[in-house]
C-alpha cells in the first residue's frame, strides 16, 4: 500500500534503474544488495505491476518502471529542494547568471539541476555558455562568466579558483554481457589491456584515461578513438572494445537498445570530479550566489 512506501526505496528503486544492476545500486548506495532488492520488491507489491525485468546480466526497466522512474526522480528532487533554504527571496530575486559548463557535463548533469534552480528563482535569468575546460578556466579568471562547472579533476591547480567539488563518479569498465572480461569478478587494468579499447576524446577523455594507466605503466590496446558517446555505447554493446568511464555517464543499453554492463576493476582507478569554479576575488552577484549555493545543496556537498 503507498503509505507503507518509504523515500529510502525511491533512491534505492532510482539507483537500480540508473545503473542496471541491484549489486552496482548496492555499491552506489552502501548497503547490501538484499536492501536493494526488497525495496524493488516492495515496490512492485504496493504498485501492483513489476519495475524491472530480470536478466542474466542485470535488470531491465519495464514500460511501468520507465513511467515510475520519472515520478520517482520528481519526488525526491521536490524532496530535497523543500529542504533548501533560500538564501534571498526566490520569487523577488532577478538577474542573470552567466555560466560556462563543458560538454559532458551540459549534457548529463546539469540539465535537471537547472531546470529545479529556475523553478525556485523564475525570475533569475541563466546565460549558458558551452566551452572547454581551458576555455572555462579562462572564462572565469577574466570575469567574463560568473560560474564555471567543469570536471575538476582535470583543473590543474584549482587552487586558483573559488572551487567546491559537487560530485565524484567513480570508474568503471563498460563492456558488453558476453565479453570475456565481465565473466570475472573484477578484472584488472592488464587484463583489460589484451582487448581492443574504444577511448572517448570528448572533455579531455584521452588525457584523463592516460594518466592512470601511465602510473601502472600499462598502455591500453586502443582500437577505435571518438568524440560521440553514442558511438562508444554502440561500440562496446556490439562487443567492438571495452571502455572505463564514469557511472555519471553510463546508461546499460545503447541506442539500439543492445545491452552494456559495467564492473568495478581490481587496480584503484581515481574517481572523476565535477564541480564549480569561481573568481577568488571577485564577489558574486546574488543570483550567482543563489545559484551557487542551490547547487551545493541540491548535490548534497
Amino acid at each position: 500500500m503507498a503509505k507503507d512506501v518509504t523515500l529510502r526505496q525511491f533512491r534505492y528503486f532510482v539507483a537500480a534503474a540508473q545503473s542496471g544492476q541491484f549489486s552496482m545500486a548496492a555499491t552506489t548506495e552502501h548497503v547490501s544488495q538484499s536492501a536493494i532488492t526488497n525495496a524493488v520488491q516492495a515496490l512492485e507489491e504496493a504498485l501492483g505491476t513489476r519495475l524491472f525485468v530480470r536478466l542474466p546480466q542485470g535488470v531491465e526497466l519495464t514500460p511501468d518502471g520507465q513511467a515510475f522512474l520519472n515520478h520517482a526522480r520528481q519526488v525526491l528532487d521536490t524532496v530535497r529542494d523543500a529542504m533548501h533554504t533560500p538564501p534571498f527571496r526566490a520569487h523577488s530575486l532577478r538577474g542573470a547568471v552567466r555560466v560556462a559548463a563543458s560538454y559532458t557535463l551540459l549534457g548529463y548533469f546539469l540539465p535537471d539541476l537547472l531546470a529545479r534552480f529556475r523553478s525556485t528563482y523564475p525570475e533569475v535569468e541563466l546565460d549558458l555558455r558551452d566551452l572547454d575546460r581551458p576555455s572555462i578556466e579562462t572564462a572565469v579568471t577574466e570575469g567574463e562568466v560568473d560560474l564555471g562547472v567543469a570536471l575538476l579533476s582535470n583543473v590543474e591547480r584549482r587552487t586558483r579558483f573559488g572551487h567546491h567539488v559537487l560530485m565524484r563518479s567513480r570508474r568503471q569498465l563498460w563492456a558488453a554481457p558476453a565479453h570475456p572480461l565481465m565473466q570475472m569478478q573484477t578484472p584488472s587494468l592488464r587484463e583489460v589491456a589484451a582487448y581492443p579499447y574504444i577511448q572517448l576524446t570528448v572533455d579531455e577523455g584521452e588525457q584523463s584515461t592516460m594518466r592512470y594507466w601511465k602510473q601502472k605503466r600499462i598502455e591500453p590496446n586502443i582500437a577505435f578513438r571518438t568524440s560521440s558517446m553514442e558511438a562508444l555505447r554502440g561500440l562496446v554493446a556490439h562487443g567492438f572494445g571495452v571502455t572505463i568511464l564514469s557511472d555519471m555517464v553510463f546508461r546499460p543499453w545503447s541506442l539500439e537498445g543492445r545491452r552494456i554492463n559495467a564492473c568495478a576493476l581490481r587496480d584503484e582507478i581515481p574517481q572523476m570530479e565535477a564541480g564549480m569554479l569561481w573568481h577568488p576575488h571577485t564577489a558574486l552577484s546574488d543570483p550567482a550566489r543563489a545559484l551557487q549555493q542551490f547547487l551545493i545543496h541540491a548535490c548534497g556537498s
